[in-house]
């Protein structure tokens, strides 16, 4: 049986997707950009700071499956511009401290032109 998961913690879905799904102890969240919950707006204009408030985002998603970071097991990484790679990764490294196995690619073009996105997968 598959489980939804929503909060009003991070951004709500922008099309039709939910926040996460959990099924087999596993929760699959869908890719988070760096809006704001609490106002709907895209935080921050360099990487760092959307890096920031992506991995913000992708804790509340863990929190509200009943998991953490320390469970993550495969990261999703899109970065619109590789010149931000070393900079997203300083901010990426506090979050993800178990170093779970990643992709990170650049891509032409983000939702709302943002910098990155994260979709995690992570164990309950």
């Amino acid at each position: 049986m598959l489980q939804k998961i929503s909060t009003e913690k991070a951004p709500a879905a922008i099309g039709p997707y939910s926040q996460g799904i959990v099924a087999n102890n596993m929760l699959f969240a869908s890719g988070q950009i760096p809006i704001n919950p609490a106002t709907g707006e895209i935080e921050g204009t360099d990487i760092t700071a959307q890096a920031e408030q992506v991995c913000r985002n992708v804790g509340e998603l863990l929190k509200a499956a009943g998991t953490d970071y320390a469970n993550v097991v495969k990261t999703s990484c899109f970065l619109a511009d590789m010149e931000d790679f070393a900079a997203f990764n300083e901010v990426y490294a506090r979050y993800f401290t178990e170093k779970p196995a990643r992709s990170c690619v650049a891509v032409k073009t983000l939702p709302k032109n943002v910098l990155c996105e994260v979709e995690v997968i992570a164990a309950l």
